[in-house]
């Protein structure tokens, strides 16, 4: 391993390193992060693990707005069958930025289409926290 490989550290979305830490408790690593993360030193962290949820957990989305819109308190977040898990995604989100802010991270590898990691389309509450504080958001 070069040096410079060994300096970079990457907080990771744990389901794609492959834990058991996605909402349906579903494996599914992502070959492409794990490619990427090759000689690197990682952190998997999981927000919605660290806000409290269990997994498996009932699938959750964040209505009428986006992650951004969460923090401001003019969205929250529901399970499919109605209940506001918003306060917990919250405390994820606040786990996973206190960790990052504890390290010095490369940037932060998050998973698509997660009501805590999107980073492209409707961002996710943990990936607009992030981005608030100027952290580089790669999404796999």
């Amino acid at each position: 391993m070069d040096n410079s490989q060994s300096k970079s550290l990457y907080l990771v979305s744990a389901c794609l390193v492959g834990l058991c830490t996605r909402y349906d408790s579903t494996i599914k690593a992502n070959a492409t992060c794990l490619d990427f993360l090759k000689g690197h030193t990682y952190i998997p962290i999981c927000p919605e693990q660290l806000g409290g949820l269990p997994t498996p957990r009932p699938a959750a989305d964040i209505t009428n707005d986006d992650g951004f819109a969460v923090l401001q308190g003019e969205a929250s977040v529901c399970t499919k069958d109605g209940s506001n898990v918003t306060s917990l995604f919250m405390q994820g989100a606040k786990q996973v930025l206190q960790i990052a802010q504890s390290q010095t991270v490369t940037a932060i590898c998050l998973k698509s289409k997660s009501p805590s990691c999107a980073v492209h389309g409707c961002i996710g509450v943990t990936a607009a926290l992030l981005s608030k504080h100027g952290f580089t958001l790669l999404e796999f």
